[in-house]
């Protein structure tokens, strides 16, 4: 530990030598700097262009007594174009070192953005590995609608949510959602703590200097908005479903109700989601559940939703839903939420009429006349606007989103009949497996699939700006 402080005091002074000594090399420089941003309809300067991230290893050694983070990111991409030098989003931490292809490599910071100048450039189709160390504090963001998101510190410790922008505020990355990698995930926490992130546990190494060490590993493809770290002392549960899915949750201390709750039936969750949307797709299910109090919203960071105190039934099954439509499908740009919070919020639906609730069809009704009997949100705006055109960045999280993005894909089972609608939400799920879609691609795809011309549904329900009748 003593030796690694050291090599990081080092860090700042040999890393301002290489930015002044290092730089591209030759007589004619054969690349073009990335873009700085990929011009997202409501996050412009989000994720970068250039190239495309295959694999994120982070190294994380974080301490809670002193809310001090030491990171080395190893970011392995591909270039889409000859670069002399590209972007990387990072918020707020003290960059310490860069290399690419193992050889210093020049930077600047400007914002939110880390630019990395190669001593090489880069050619087309080229595998390049860059390393960047860093440390410091992190700091939360917020969101344009208010709340608060990356690396947020509890009462013991922290835990970090994405969207939309927030991980680059605990690891550099391209951070956009159309920029999805596997994830490897090293975390070093004081004894007598957990750390927790996506993916399966590979190994827990209890070292001989009060240290323990967390290795864990996401083969699937994810967008780094979904990406997830929780420290703290955590009562830890693990299991099986019946068809083979792992199951891994981590309970904050004083919110025990959570685990035999709701949560205490996520193992039958994930098989009536496997019925009705398709096989699960990642290797891991579960939830962390932090204090409540420490966020004003969950998240569906991928396999393990992060939970603010323990949740509601509809809650579990809405995060749930997500690992299917947000998290495996993934939007092609913050345009296209309402296709993560319409298909969740209509799996509540589904939930409920599966297992002796409100009918969807109830649902659907109730939203229309505003009956709080039968839905306690059908009293929202949720006609406020078109959810596939939501008016600004801080409206992608709003009711029309959630509840006429869910009254969309009624209107569809309506048209096409319960056969046809099913069948499309499972080939939406199964066809688009650990991809990105937009609304363009749903709308084609829902054509093609059930055999309708559904132009009606898209003109009224999807973009029609007046309330539907």
């Amino acid at each position: 530990m003593e030796l690694r402080a050291l090599s990081r005091l080092a860090a700042p002074a040999v890393a301002a030598l290489l930015a002044l000594t290092t730089g591209c090399t030759g007589d004619t420089v054969q690349g073009r700097p990335g873009a700085s941003g990929l011009r997202d309809p409501y996050f412009p300067r989000a994720g970068n262009g250039g190239y495309q991230v295959d694999h994120y290893a982070l190294d994380l050694d974080y301490d809670p007594a002193d809310g001090q983070l030491h990171g080395t990111a190893v970011i392995t991409a591909r270039a889409e174009q000859a670069l002399s030098s590209f972007n990387l989003d990072f918020s707020g931490l003290n960059v310490e070192g860069v290399t690419v292809q193992g050889e210093g490599a020049r930077y600047n910071r400007t914002g939110n953005e880390l630019t990395v100048r190669p001593a090489e450039d880069l050619e087309k189709g080229e595998v390049f590995r860059t390393e960047v160390d860093y440390s410091g504090k992190p700091k939360p963001l917020a969101d344009p609608d208010g709340s608060k998101e990356g690396w947020i510190t509890t009462e013991d410790g922290a835990v970090a949510v994405g969207e939309p922008l927030g991980s680059m505020t605990w690891f550099p990355g391209n951070h956009h959602p159309s920029d999805k990698a596997a994830y490897d995930v090293t975390i070093t926490v004081p004894r007598g703590y957990e750390a927790v992130s996506n993916g399966e546990l590979r190994s827990r190494v209890e070292g001989t200097d009060g240290r323990t060490v967390f290795a864990w590993h996401s083969p699937e493809p994810m967008a780094s908005y979904l990406a997830t770290a929780a420290i703290g002392r955590y009562k830890v549960t693990t299991g099986r479903t019946p068809s083979g899915v792992g199951l891994y949750s981590a309970v904050a201390p004083g919110e025990d109700a959570a685990g035999g709750g709701p949560l205490g039936r996520l193992s039958e969750m994930v098989e009536w989601g496997s019925g009705r949307f398709g096989p699960y797709p990642f290797a891991s299910a579960g939830a962390i559940v932090v204090p409540a109090g420490t966020l004003g919203y969950a998240l569906e960071t991928q396999g393990r939703p992060v939970y603010p105190g323990a949740p509601s039934e509809e809650l579990v099954v809405h995060e749930l839903a997500h690992q299917w439509f947000g998290d495996s499908v993934s939007p092609k740009s913050w345009k296209d939420m309402w296709l993560n919070e319409g298909f969740a919020t209509y799996a509540e639906w589904l939930w409920a009429e599966d297992h002796g609730g409100p009918t969807a069809q109830e649902h659907f009704e109730a939203f229309r006349t505003g009956d709080t009997d039968v839905d306690q949100d059908a009293d929202v705006d949720w006609a406020a606007f078109p959810p596939a055109d939501p008016p600004g960045a801080q409206d992608i999280s709003a009711d029309p989103v959630y509840y006429r993005g869910a009254m969309v894909l009624h209107r569809i089972r309506q048209e096409v009949g319960d056969e046809k609608f099913f069948a499309l939400v499972r080939g939406w799920a199964e066809d688009h497996r650990h991809k990105n879609a937009s609304t363009a691609d749903f709308t084609a795809y829902a054509e093609e699939k059930t055999g309708r011309d559904l132009k009606k549904v898209w003109d009224v329900w999807l973009y029609g700006r007046a309330r539907p009748a």
